[in-house]
């Protein structure tokens, strides 16, 4: 089965068996809802799947609340954990043209309009104005590259490449 992270469990949150999430996706009202069934990877390795009974935010965190999970006891061995879902429940109904799936993007190589390679991109940093894609360049330090229009000329996801222009300044 493949899985799509949605967040990381970082604590507990009470007694009575919340758990506090960090969440890592732009569909947050879509991932986390009562009914859902999202896979929990602990760091001892053991993957579970959980049903969310209970949803609210909190302090920027989304505190969940699994089925059959009442106490602090019940849910404390998760921490910390990866949360995910199985990559059958993503939609690409869900992206407008342009928005693309943060799996889609990392690990895609980045080369600029005469066929240079820069790097890969390994990380995206959700930032207020755009997206920024950490790209890591061979011998060089990361390369934030702002995911705007002058800068991203093509995405091509079938060839495993971003085309982009680098602006004076950027190196």
């Amino acid at each position: 089965m493949e899985y799509l992270e949605i967040g990381q469990l970082v604590n507990t949150q009470g007694i009575k068996g919340e758990v506090r999430v960090q969440p890592n996706t732009d569909f947050i009202d879509e991932r986390f809802k009562v009914g859902n069934h999202v896979f929990a990877f602990p760091k001892n390795g053991n993957t579970e799947e959980l049903e969310i009974d209970g949803v609210r935010n909190h302090k920027g965190f989304i505190l969940l609340h699994f089925k059959g999970r009442d106490s602090i006891n019940d849910v404390e061995y998760l921490k910390p954990a990866i949360l995910k879902i199985d990559a059958n429940q993503r939609k690409t109904s869900d992206l407008k043209p342009g928005e693309y799936f943060y799996q889609q993007i990392i690990g895609l190589d980045v080369v600029d309009e005469s066929g240079n390679q820069v790097g890969v991109i390994k990380d995206i940093m959700d930032m207020p104005a755009n997206d920024v894609w950490v790209v890591d360049r061979k011998d060089k330090d990361d390369l934030l590259l702002p995911k705007i229009d002058s800068v991203v000329k093509k995405v091509d996801i079938p060839n495993h490449k971003v085309i982009v222009e680098l602006m004076e300044g950027m190196e």
